[in-house]
């Protein structure tokens, strides 16, 4: 499939199989969501895969007890940082420097540190947090896209209690604080409603304003 015929297959898949993917396939949609774009390139969050049935089991009352929780193969939670500080920005500089091997006070006297700490570092925590937020769901939607052109369902997944499945996987210890799910499996179409239920978005006509 083509990525258009790819995104028409895909949908939000309500129920899954618990057929497990191959390793092969989660390390390419791992690997997508690692290349996503990011403002600044500095990846404000991290990414917990989650494949222990008995974790899953744990995660499902709190996500109001969604049977995509248990039956998908793995369980993706997208954490932002909850805090930006000079710290972060310095780590991620560095590893840049040595990536690239550009001498890192070549990059410096480009001024990118500065711009990064007036443009994040300053803002209030709150601010902070949501702005590295945003920059996750840029990754989940990349995760998705993957997903369907390996024919995976994804289903991204808001409706879940965050402060309690943080502190169920510990996430304010590490500066983290959950955003969104991915549930990754296989569609299991005989028990889901919504298998053969026909694609809707908005037309061309009333989404794009071209000006």
């Amino acid at each position: 499939m083509n990525i258009i015929e790819s995104l028409n297959w895909r949908y939000a898949t309500k129920r899954m199989t618990g057929k497990k993917l191959p390793d092969s396939d989660l390390q390419t949609i791992l690997d997508a969501i690692r290349l996503s774009a990011s403002s600044y390139g500095l990846q404000p969050y991290n990414v917990l895969v989650i494949e222990s049935e008995e974790l899953r089991k744990q995660l499902q009352p709190l996500a109001y007890g969604q049977a995509q929780i248990v039956e998908s193969s793995h369980v993706l939670v997208f954490a932002a940082w909850n805090s930006v500080d000079e710290a972060k920005v310095d780590e991620y500089l560095q590893a840049y420097s040595e990536t690239t091997s550009m001498p890192l006070e070549k990059i410096l006297a480009f001024g990118i540190k500065d711009r990064m700490m007036q443009a994040i570092v300053s803002l209030p925590q709150d601010e902070q947090y949501h702005w590295a937020a945003k920059q996750a769901y840029i990754a989940l939607g990349t995760g998705i896209v993957a997903a369907a052109s390996l024919e995976i369902d994804a289903t991204p997944m808001e409706g879940f209690m965050a402060a309690k499945v943080d502190e169920l996987l510990d996430l304010p210890s590490k500066n983290l604080r959950s955003v969104v799910l991915l549930a990754l499996g296989y569609r299991d179409a005989a028990n889901d409603f919504m298998a053969k239920t026909p694609k809707h978005r908005w037309s061309e006509e009333k989404l794009f304003m071209h000006i």
